[in-house]
């Protein structure tokens, strides 16, 4: 698992802190004793999880800007002086990449090169972890689980802005960041993140969440859909665990995947019977008549093998226990949203133990 004394007193620079993912890493960061110095546009959603889970009072510092402000980002990144970059700042959504094409590439191509270019300028050796998405990857849609060396591609915005992000990552890293005594930067690739505290629109859990708390039922676009589902502690805990890897200088590759076992990669239907079930009181889900004007990849499966040899790293929950631990979180969100801060701390607590 990760080793807390690495990270006590380190300093790390969190893009996106106010999001969902970099909500769930400061929490379990804090609990280590590292000094968070976040730095993100204000949470989009009313509630969310920054608010909730207290995240502004245990980061160092908190800066509230965009990535593509080249300058402001560049200053937070400097007077930080962080050891660790986790930049997860992004426009992380498949529709808005739809209604908002060129700002999808702005925000995730060229919010990563502004980060990289900081990090260059830091002439320390800084480890950086670029977190991108599964989707950065060209998609036969044949259930064959993919490695990090598959091409990159992407048919909709989003998911080819994550492609571009990657390739301009590499670039980076083969032009920039291969001193020995410079930034070391790695990128990762994560599948369909659930747990407690995501609000966005037109993903699974947080829309059966919505309709569940007010009895009505889950509509699902594309039922037999496959993703790579996973509890968000799971892609934490491996950037995580590869940037120790990379603080140790140990000669390891520079891309990983992080996603579920294979047995636990199952279509929507399935992950809605698994919520109907384990939310109880007639929870229902039903095929959606509003069909979009866009396509979505029908199988979409991670190889992680190079994740378990290199670093070490597997996955530990199941479909199942994710879908509940989400559930437990929203019931507390639903009858005492005050003692939040502490079922996130509990929920890494247990994690670690699992």
């Amino acid at each position: 698992m990760l080793d807390a004394d690495f990270w006590r007193d380190k300093r790390v620079f969190l893009t996106g802190h106010t999001g969902f993912k970099g909500g769930w890493t400061a929490r379990w960061l804090h609990m280590m004793g590292a000094s968070i110095h976040g730095y993100s546009l204000a949470p989009e959603s009313a509630p969310n999880l920054f608010d909730l889970a207290g995240i502004a009072d245990i980061c160092a510092s908190s800066t509230i800007a965009d990535i593509r402000d080249r300058g402001r980002l560049q200053s937070a990144i400097f007077a930080a002086e962080p050891d660790v970059v986790l930049h997860y700042a992004a426009q992380p959504l498949v529709v808005r990449g739809y209604l908002e094409p060129a700002e999808t590439f702005d925000i995730n191509v060229m919010g990563s090169v502004h980060l990289l270019e900081a990090v260059r300028r830091l002439g320390s050796r800084t480890v950086c972890i670029m977190v991108t998405s599964d989707k950065c990857y060209e998609n036969p849609n044949d259930g064959v689980p993919l490695p990090e060396t598959a091409a990159m591609g992407g048919a909709d915005p989003y998911s080819a802005s994550k492609g571009a992000a990657e390739i301009a990552i590499a670039s980076w890293i083969r032009s920039f960041m291969s001193a020995s005594s410079g930034p070391v930067v790695a990128s990762v690739r994560a599948g369909n993140v659930i747990g407690g505290g995501d609000w966005a629109a037109k993903r699974l859990l947080p829309d059966a969440m919505r309709a569940f708390s007010c009895a009505r039922p889950l509509e699902i676009r594309n039922p037999l859909a496959t993703r790579p589902w996973q509890h968000v502690l799971e892609p934490v805990s491996g950037y995580l665990r590869l940037a120790e890897t990379l603080a140790a200088d140990r000669p390891i590759a520079r891309h990983f995947n992080f996603g579920p076992d294979p047995d636990q990669i199952i279509p929507v239907h399935e992950v809605a019977d698994i919520a109907c079930t384990q939310w109880g009181d007639g929870a229902r889900w039903v095929a959606s008549d509003d069909r979009q004007d866009w396509e979505e990849g029908r199988e979409l499966v991670l190889d992680i093998s190079r994740a378990a040899r290199d670093l070490g790293w597997r996955p530990r929950l199941s479909t199942s226990k994710a879908v509940q631990w989400t559930i437990d979180w929203w019931r507390v969100f639903l009858d005492a949203p005050g003692n939040l801060p502490g079922v996130c701390d509990a929920q890494i607590r247990a994690y670690r133990r699992d």
